[in-house]
């Protein structure tokens, strides 16, 4: 089973934006970060759920997930299986179909504090208007 932390950031509503994770289990520990260019935060928290899905389905096509966000919109959403307005209501429909793909897949609610480092990492992105994935051994 992996562990996922996930989260979204943006510089503005909308503003330069940027998504940051870290995966982990037993025998590794990975983070990264992505720009996103220009969205909300919402828009960027859902971003960064479909970006890990996205990178878990190249490289981990057959883990099981547990996904964490302090974002509780996106948390309640994907538990609801149900948003009424865009941009939301399709990418409700993205994520569930990338998890859909995973033998199982779920997602908890966390708060901010415990979500520190994929915070940064989102912020970084911004900072640095690149992406980047590193990978270390689990201790």
């Amino acid at each position: 089973m992996l562990e996922i932390y996930i989260d979204g950031a943006s510089a503005g509503y909308p503003g330069p934006s940027g998504i940051g994770f870290t995966i982990k289990n037993a025998k590794m520990h990975l983070e990264g970060y992505a720009y996103i260019g220009l969205s909300t935060n919402h828009q960027a928290e859902f971003q960064a759920l479909i970006h890990v899905l996205d990178y878990c389905q190249t490289h981990f096509p057959n883990e099981i997930l547990s996904i964490r966000s302090d974002s509780k919109l996106v948390v309640d959403v994907i538990d609801k299986g149900y948003y009424k307005k865009e941009p939301f209501q399709s990418l409700l429909i993205e994520a569930q179909t990338k998890m859909d793909s995973f033998p199982y897949c779920f997602i908890k609610w966390i708060p901010e504090q415990h979500n520190k480092h994929a915070d940064r990492l989102a912020r970084q992105a911004i900072q640095a208007k690149s992406q980047s994935v590193n990978k270390y051994p689990s201790v």
